[in-house]
């Protein structure tokens, strides 16, 4: 198993365990606190533990190497987990929109919270907090979108416990339509993240590119040395990996060797820049692509 793995699996099981706690710790005090918003929170945090599961799946299968019918891997694997957390997260949003106006027009002050679990909600918002910093860095570090999907949903999680935390308070204060509002907002908040996720990771699927960074990648082409010109260049991305392919144009006297070293030059620039490990460089004579007859 390759670092990239270990250390992707790792964000996936630190949030299970996370999720795992904080819904027992929610669900318990919400229950005997009389905190209808911490035991949603709880509730919540229970569906995030099948989120970060799918994930985990998802990078599981991802790393299974190519067979008859997966000549490039199963990379994607990991892509389609995005999408199944993103279907979580937006689902969960959803709900919190909905409970929130009804919890506006069904407006109840009678049942006042104990103010021992706005402190649990807080303590969750930090600690949730936490864990979405580290599963950030961790996404960008190893460049995997399923966890920086996951840091998403932990930054969620996060927003959900401060409005429970503020509906707390509000009842304590005798505000109770606090806590609805609160709660609109941080069920927005989740469906937005949850459409992000879902647009990257439907662009990643139907094989879309980032245009800056095909341009930046090409111009790195351009510029290897034996490089005379460009024709064409086209990427995709293949779970967190790029597949590449481009052809360039060199001197019609350079031999097969020479040619051969300047395709392994391209490549090596690639993978310092752009840790591309998967290039096709096809090369044509310029003085053909110049005249206009291609081979």
């Amino acid at each position: 198993m390759d670092k990239h793995s270990i250390s992707a699996e790792k964000g996936a099981y630190i949030s299970i365990v996370a999720y795992i706690f904080l819904s027992a710790l929610k669900l318990s005090f919400g229950y005997f606190g009389d905190s209808k918003g911490l035991w949603a929170d709880g509730l919540n945090n229970t569906t995030d533990i099948i989120a970060s599961l799918a994930v985990l799946i998802g990078l599981k299968i991802s790393k299974r190497p190519p067979d008859d019918n997966h000549s490039y891997g199963h990379l994607r694997a990991e892509t389609v987990a995005s999408l199944v957390a993103a279907f979580i997260m937006i689902t969960v949003g959803l709900q919190v929109v909905f409970s929130a106006i009804e919890s506006f027009i069904n407006q109840d002050s009678t049942t006042v919270p104990s103010m021992l679990t706005g402190y649990v909600a807080l303590f969750s918002a930090i600690f949730m907090y936490g864990i979405y910093r580290y599963n950030l860095s961790l996404s960008k570090k190893i460049n995997s979108s399923s966890i920086y999907a996951v840091a998403q949903d932990n930054r969620s999680d996060a927003l959900v416990s401060v409005g429970a935390f503020i509906g707390i308070i509000g009842s304590k204060m005798g505000i109770p339509w606090l806590d609805a509002i609160a709660a609109a907002v941080v069920g927005v908040i989740i469906c937005k993240t949850a459409w992000d996720i879902f647009r990257d990771a439907s662009i990643s699927l139907t094989d879309g590119f980032d245009e800056q960074l095909l341009q930046k990648i090409g111009q790195t082409i351009i510029l290897t040395e034996g490089v005379k010109d460009m024709s064409e260049i086209k990427a995709r991305m293949h779970g967190s990996e790029i597949l590449l392919e481009t052809t360039v144009h060199v001197n019609p006297l350079l031999t097969v060797i020479q040619g051969h070293d300047i395709t392994v030059k391209i490549e090596e620039n690639l993978l310092k820049e752009y840790n591309i490990q998967h290039a096709i460089v096809h090369i044509e004579p310029y003085a053909f692509h110049k005249k206009g007859n291609r081979h």
